[in-house]
């Protein structure tokens, strides 16, 4: 049965600051309603390499975006690309780069930063283009999308945890409070998605490190939570899906046919 998804990527949320501090979502693990996973970025650990992995299971040395300069469109199929195709209605709000992957190269903010076009893979969207631009305002843009057009699969991308790692670094109170922010902003919104049926996958494209930088193999840069979050996820601690599984795990949530790579282990159904 096909259920509609939300993927909430956060920026630059290390593992352990995401383990030791989002108290919200850890209490839904420990009620049985949702899941922890570590895992281990695709390399380079950089963001718009990663954004593609993410959303189309191809790793940066694969789809060619090797490093954060290489602004062009996607030439993978992304889960957009994919529920588009299927019919389904898909929204994002998000920073500028994922316009530039899956809709327009370049971003334009006049034309782009309001995206409501259903020939483009991502039907609506909000884009962003400021690092600081706050993760509550940016939740809110979801919210409006979500409420609004009703998607299929919704894209969230909140960039402040990220943005606090490179002003003050890995080992910082501002990162790590960044992260707890994020936590109860969300916990204004998760239990009215999975009321409404919603799937909801909480994850972060690579983490940081002490130099205010990422892109390496250190465990801090490398190393990103998963929450799952509904009752289409077995919430079995065991499971270990892979960064380049999550676009084809979203994939079979939808209900699309496709030839992604994927983990069936952590689908209950």
């Amino acid at each position: 049965m096909p259920s509609k998804v939300i993927l909430v990527l956060i920026d630059g949320l290390a593992w352990q600051v995401a383990h030791d501090g989002m108290g919200y979502l850890q209490g839904l693990c420990e009620a049985g309603r949702a899941s922890l996973h570590c895992l281990d970025s695709a390399l380079p650990s950089l963001s718009r390499p990663l954004y593609e992995c993410i959303l189309t299971g191809a790793t940066p040395v694969e789809s060619g975006i090797v490093n954060n300069g290489v602004a062009r469109l996607s030439t993978q199929q992304s889960v957009f690309h994919l529920a588009r195709d299927a019919g389904l209605v898909t929204a994002a709000a998000a920073y500028h780069w994922i316009s530039e992957l899956y809709n327009r190269t370049p971003y334009l903010a006049v034309r782009d930063r309001f995206t409501d076009d259903a020939s483009l893979p991502i039907r609506h969207g909000v884009f962003y283009h400021d690092d600081s631009y706050p993760d509550e305002h940016l939740l809110l843009d979801a919210e409006m999308l979500r409420r609004r057009h009703d998607p299929d699969f919704l894209f969230i991308h909140p960039m402040n945890v990220d943005d606090a790692g490179h002003r003050h670094g890995y080992d910082s109170p501002q990162y790590r409070n960044a992260a707890r922010r994020i936590d109860t902003q969300l916990a204004t919104y998760l239990d009215v998605w999975m009321e409404l049926g919603y799937q909801v996958i909480v994850t972060s494209d690579h983490g940081m490190n002490n130099d205010k930088t990422h892109g390496g193999v250190l465990p801090e840069e490398r190393q990103v939570p998963l929450f799952a979050l509904g009752d289409r996820f077995r919430h079995d601690g065991a499971a270990a899906p892979l960064q380049t599984q999550i676009c084809g795990i979203v994939a079979d949530l939808l209900g699309l046919r496709h030839g992604k790579a994927n983990n069936r282990e952590i689908l209950a159904c």
